[in-house]
């Protein structure tokens, strides 16, 4: 019956309770039924302009388009308008969209960038087909109900690679198939990478965003890096295929972004280490099988990677988003470790955990910087769509002044973000260590600040919709809470500001006189 063609004068003559049909862009909805279910009431549905008449201006006022998409709902299409046609279409898999500053420039028809090819944009159209179908559904329903990533969408994540690909160019990508086989791990670069972690940040849901195994991201570059080969030969398999996961353990309640404050202590034993301390807000820690833990020893500062075992206990961390991040608080009561299982040196742990920062900082960058373009979408089609004071929100110059605010700091901080991955692609470590940390420290500070800017502009744009956690405004509403979480992980915002003015300081010629 949903082929079948009505006229908008036959929809107007079912326009009474037990006989109530809708016009919703093209569409005919029979709702005789459906009216007393209305999570609005049913009077709602029976006012004048809305029962037997073209609703979808008032539907679109209210609602998002993939409600109409639920099957619950979209059985109750029975046929269409004669002579009209379907406005609002949904994108298909991996299609990006078309509103002006939805995505970066070099995804836009006409725009041209020297930092991608064509190559990067098959890539990038396979990665959003992939989370749309496979990895988006799992990331709704575990924001939700707080539970972690299934090992289901874990297991196809590692079929394509995303996890070995998510830690960067390197060894670690010899002889793997990578995403299908559409780049290869001679042509991988950090463009990719940026790529991959642009689609897990526009998933807009931001607990889930850490859930999606970003303790293996932080945690497991220490082992490739400074772990022994056999120690590597055992655990990277393991963690790449998804059959065991990992985290980073450095933060405490002594010790933040002061990471020399630890108290957490490790002692020698024969050929083993003994742990003794605690660990707090530890990504991924809840559902974690290794804990590579930085320690006070007798020889200073020292990373070791933990094997889960019973003197280790886990304890979720209620915080502002989901609990499928597994943030948790850890204790190590004598937990014990082979000393073969100590990264790098005795000692030089300060090493280990500082070798990490720069690509921790612009990984959070990265994902921030796409949630933040997400909520730019978001209040570009609300304002098109929203009706007030009988025109469409942007109409107003009060309301254009906040676009015009929120699309200069993500177009901003894109070209910044590009330039640094860029040098990224052309520096050694040792050359990004001197000459980017500090960039990077301003851009993270840059890009987490303005994060919470658009988030303040977001939420006034949808009102009251913008602090409810469902329907029109959700996705303003996970951001607005839980956009500061980017200004503190991986450094706080002023002690990456700092770091960045004393390494431009430490640079200064002693000739540079005014």
């Amino acid at each position: 019956m949903a082929g079948k063609t009505f006229t908008v004068e036959e929809v107007a003559q079912h326009n009474k309770p037990g006989d109530l049909w809708i016009i919703i862009d093209s569409k005919v909805y029979d709702i005789s039924r459906f009216v007393n279910l209305h999570p609005g009431g049913a009077g709602v549905l029976l006012t004048k302009n809305i029962a037997g008449k073209d609703a979808t201006e008032a539907f679109f006022g209210l609602h998002r388009h993939e409600v109409l998409l639920k099957p619950q709902y979209a059985r109750l299409q029975i046929g269409t308008i004669e002579g009209q046609q379907e406005v609002v279409k949904p994108l298909a898999p991996g299609e990006t969209s078309n509103v002006p500053y939805a995505e970066p420039a070099w995804l836009m028809p006409g725009f041209h960038s020297p930092y991608y090819s064509d190559g990067h944009r098959r890539f990038q159209k396979a990665v959003r087909k992939f989370f749309e179908e496979v990895v988006y559904p799992d990331a709704v329903r575990h924001e939700d109900d707080g539970k972690r990533i299934s090992q289901e969408v874990v297991d196809k994540l590692c079929e394509m690679n995303i996890p070995a690909m998510r830690i960067g160019p390197g060894k670690h990508l010899k002889g793997r198939t990578l995403m299908g086989g559409i780049v290869t791990p001679e042509e991988f670069n950090h463009f990719h990478e940026l790529i991959i972690n642009f689609e897990v940040g526009r998933l807009g849901t931001r607990g889930y965003v850490d859930g999606l195994l970003a303790g293996e991201v932080i945690g497991l570059p220490p082992v490739l890096n400074f772990g022994s080969p056999e120690l590597q030969a055992k655990v990277v398999p393991e963690v790449l295929s998804g059959k065991k996961f990992i985290c980073l353990a450095i933060s405490e309640a002594f010790a933040g972004s002061d990471v020399g404050g630890m108290q957490t202590y490790a002692e020698r034993d024969g050929d083993e280490w003994v742990i003794t301390g605690t660990k707090k807000w530890i990504t991924n820690g809840t559902f974690a099988d290794y804990f590579t833990v930085a320690c006070r020893t007798d020889q200073g500062y020292t990373v070791i990677l933990v094997p889960r075992q019973d003197a280790i206990s886990t304890k979720s961390i209620k915080t502002a988003y989901s609990p499928t991040a597994g943030t948790s608080y850890v204790t190590f009561d004598g937990a014990r470790a082979p000393v073969a299982n100590t990264l790098g040196k005795v000692g030089r742990g300060m090493q280990v955990v500082l070798s990490n920062f720069n690509h921790e900082r612009w990984m959070i960058v990265c994902t921030s910087l796409s949630a933040q373009r997400r909520i730019v979408e978001e209040c570009l089609k609300w304002t098109a769509q929203r009706v007030a004071f009988g025109k469409p929100l942007n109409t107003q110059p009060v309301v254009r002044a906040r676009l015009a605010n929120m699309i200069a700091r993500v177009e901003a901080g894109q070209n910044w973000l590009e330039f640094v991955t860029h040098q990224m692609n052309n520096m050694s470590y040792d050359e990004q260590s001197d000459k980017i940390a500090g960039t990077i420290g301003l851009l993270k500070q840059y890009i987490t600040r303005t994060g919470r800017e658009t988030a303040e502009d977001a939420t006034l744009i949808f009102g009251g919709r913008g602090i409810t956690a469902s329907g029109m405004g959700k996705l303003i509403e996970n951001y607005h809470r839980t956009s500061p979480y980017d200004a503190i992980l991986g450094g706080s915002e002023d002690v990456l500001g700092d770091l960045g003015v004393r390494q431009a300081i430490k640079k200064m010629p002693k000739n540079a006189r005014l």
